[in-house]
């Protein structure tokens, strides 16, 4: 009886010990972000309040959890050096188990390639080079919630139908820019419309004036900005000022947040039309996690935030199904695997090359008098099934 007493106590205390595998008995996120930069209200802090709220809220749901998960913020400055420096010290000195968000492609590359060699798993959100899940892709680089081709096939398709088939482009000249204004190229001429010219433009910038000169001379239909954060707001900005759209210029978005809106009105933006993952009056669900995140933070969400809050609960139930924050277990935990949340419906981790596919919606922005409420931005033109929304793996150059 004793022995048997024993035997069974020595089973329970190693089944009890390889049930969970966890580094420090902590999982540490590392939220790699734009804290100070043109990025800062898109992710910034609250990509790192995001992430918080998705640790909160998976503790509260696994009680039983033997471990304890920690959000640790840092700026890369938008640097890809930065960026590399700032990776390896949070692996190395700081333990991470993860780097999540990465806004700005230059520097979300950068920083998944040193996580490659720790063996660290990466869930990129912010950035949107389809270098990472392509050319440039590895085992432990995920990409969530959008890229360059998805914007590019929803809205340079879309917008070209409408009649829009005469742009001319201007483009950040960093790797999203770059890869933006072939996406968004490619996206217009396959269906039959051209691009009158494309230019390159700094990074970050200011002053857009002699590319709307340029465009003006130029009288294509649609004046294409592939700029995000605080540069798009600028040209935007400029756009109205110089009078493209009285001219009936219209206006392209490669990429839009909410909080490029609500810098400078609706009415500013009112017209044009862009693709995103998410917005955050989509349905009740989304309702609800936005008011959450708006109770927390301050401010509504920006499809970018909610998009780290999805990707950090799709990392800790990746740990929790595998047992353990290896990365390599986490990485077989993630391939494949299929889910819905408020963010991501319909979604699946392709083991191919690890692009998170999910449904995404071509929307127009709504002027100011048909707004029903703060934040109403949106009308829903489509909805892009996951399945035809992003890269086919045809298409794909990724070789794991």
């Amino acid at each position: 009886m004793k022995k048997a007493t024993l035997l069974l106590t020595a089973l329970a205390l190693a089944s009890s010990a390889s049930a969970q595998k966890l580094s420090d008995n902590t999982i540490k996120i590392g939220v790699l972000t734009d804290l100070s930069g043109v990025y800062s209200e898109v992710a910034g802090q609250g990509s790192v309040k995001a992430a918080q709220m998705a640790a909160d809220d998976f503790m509260k749901a696994n009680k039983a959890f033997a471990g304890k998960v920690q959000v640790i913020g840092v700026d890369h400055q938008n640097k890809a050096d930065v960026a590399s420096n700032k990776a390896a010290e949070m692996i190395d000195r700081q333990n991470v188990d993860v780097l999540m968000d990465l806004p700005t492609s230059s520097a979300a590359l950068a920083a998944a390639n040193v996580a490659k060699g720790k063996k660290i798993p990466v869930m990129v959100v912010t950035g949107g080079t389809t270098a990472l899940t392509n050319e440039s892709c590895n085992k432990y680089t995920f990409h969530y919630a959008y890229d360059n081709y998805m914007l590019a096939n929803g809205t340079g398709t879309t917008v070209t139908k409408k009649g829009g088939n005469s742009w001319y482009i201007i483009y950040p000249n960093y790797a999203f820019g770059q890869d933006l204004n072939r996406q968004m190229t490619a996206a217009i001429t396959e269906n039959g419309g051209k691009v009158v010219g494309s230019d390159a433009t700094p990074f970050p910038n200011t002053d857009f004036s002699s590319y709307l000169l340029k465009a003006q001379s130029s009288k294509p239909k649609i004046f294409g900005t592939m700029q995000a954060g605080n540069d798009l707001v600028n040209v935007v900005k400029q756009y109205n000022e110089f009078g493209l759209k009285k001219q009936g210029i219209g206006l392209g978005l490669g990429l839009l947040f909410e909080t490029d809106v609500a810098a400078l009105g609706q009415d500013a933006f009112a017209g044009a039309i862009t693709t995103v993952p998410w917005f955050w009056n989509l349905d009740a669900r989304s309702r609800q996690w936005a008011a959450n995140f708006e109770k927390a933070f301050g401010k509504k969400p920006t499809w970018a935030q909610a998009g780290v809050y999805s990707a950090t609960t799709t990392y800790l139930n990746a740990v929790a199904r595998a047992k353990s924050d290896n990365g390599d277990d986490v990485v077989k935990a993630l391939e494949g695997y299929k889910f819905s949340d408020f963010f991501a419906r319909n979604a699946t981790i392709r083991p191919q090359d690890h692009r998170v596919t999910l449904d995404v919606y071509t929307v127009q922005v709504k002027p100011k008098s048909q707004a029903k409420e703060n934040g109403d931005i949106y009308t829903r033109l489509q909805t892009i099934p996951a399945a035809k929304a992003f890269m086919p793996l045809s298409e794909s150059k990724c070789k794991m």
